[in-house]
């Protein structure tokens, strides 16, 4: 009776029309702009089920549609059991989108719109349709993407877990989540886009972090060693990269910091092909979708 009566819960949650296995995109008004998100539901997705929802940011000057195919996660999703989400920015001609992730001066930061409500209505709406398990909802973006995860932990962490920035550190200011959420963060020595080492020849109505800045920001917000340990990644394919991953742990809760080091890595997707070479390499030796996956199971909310 107690299971039937969860399951009850469960078909109310989602409002009794949940999203069939595929693709769908959504719409919604958000300050009197309309907004859109895609939606990738697995094929063993139970309605009846709490599902863990992974939040997919684009980079700026693209869109969802371009983000589903450069990162690859829909193929995880489906081995997983994830619901993966691709919101869209906002820009000219539903193509060349961003993020207001912070960092950003001058005429470019006037009316820029508020994504941080934009999120937190998506998940609302996005609950209406599948049953979300609020405890595992993440998030991990690229590059302007990345950036707006670390604005997402910082205002809506008691609805984000956890996140995993690929080539996008912090832009914002401030750095002052509800909670410690933990965080792996990808990044390549040789990206030119998003310089490791912070901006270096980007233009200038825009700033953000260097990496080592970001990640010790979130190491000491969460409350973790100043010193990491440090141990070699699998260096098996002769691509031009070796990586190396250096954990911040134990943090309050639990809530470790985890920066992925790609020597030679450009602003690319690890495990992914570049659609493009002026990017950067893009290592083979690890799959970001694997390692921010297992990170995630990891670090449900508490």
């Amino acid at each position: 009776m107690l299971g039937l009566a969860v399951h009850l819960v469960a078909l109310l949650t989602v409002g009794g029309n949940p999203l069939a296995p595929g693709d769908h995109t959504r719409t919604l008004q958000v300050d009197g702009r309309k907004r859109s998100y895609v939606v990738h539901v697995p094929p063993q997705y139970d309605p009846t089920q709490p599902t863990p929802v992974v939040l997919i940011f684009h980079g700026a000057a693209t869109n969802a549609s371009i983000m589903v195919a450069f990162c690859g996660m829909n193929r995880k999703a489906d081995e997983a059991g994830f619901v993966a989400v691709y919101p869209n920015g906002t820009g000219t001609a539903n193509l060349f989108l961003t993020w207001n992730s912070g960092g950003f001066h001058g005429p470019h930061a006037d009316k820029r719109p508020d994504d941080v409500k934009f999120v937190s209505l998506l998940l609302d709406d996005l609950g209406t349709v599948v049953n979300i398990d609020p405890r595992q909802v993440y998030a991990t973006g690229l590059s302007n993407g990345g950036m707006m995860c670390y604005r997402l932990a910082s205002e809506l962490s008691d609805r984000i877990a956890a996140i995993a920035p690929v080539s996008g550190t912090m832009a914002i200011d401030e750095y002052r989540p509800k909670r410690p959420v933990p965080v792996m963060h990808f990044h390549g020595t040789a990206d030119r886009i998003v310089p490791f080492t912070g901006p270096k020849g980007t233009p200038k109505f825009l700033t953000f972090k260097s990496v080592e800045e970001t990640i010790r920001l979130c190491a000491k917000t969460n409350g973790c060693p100043e010193t990491p340990t440090v141990s070699d990644l699998p260096n098996n394919f002769d691509d031009g990269t070796s990586a190396k991953q250096k954990t911040f742990s134990p943090g309050v809760d639990g809530a470790e910091v985890i920066l992925v080091e790609i020597e030679g890595g450009g602003h690319t997707w690890p495990g992914q092909e570049p659609p493009v070479q002026f990017i950067g390499k893009s290592t083979k030796d690890i799959s970001a979708n694997d390692l921010m996956w297992e990170f995630f199971q990891k670090h449900p909310m508490k």
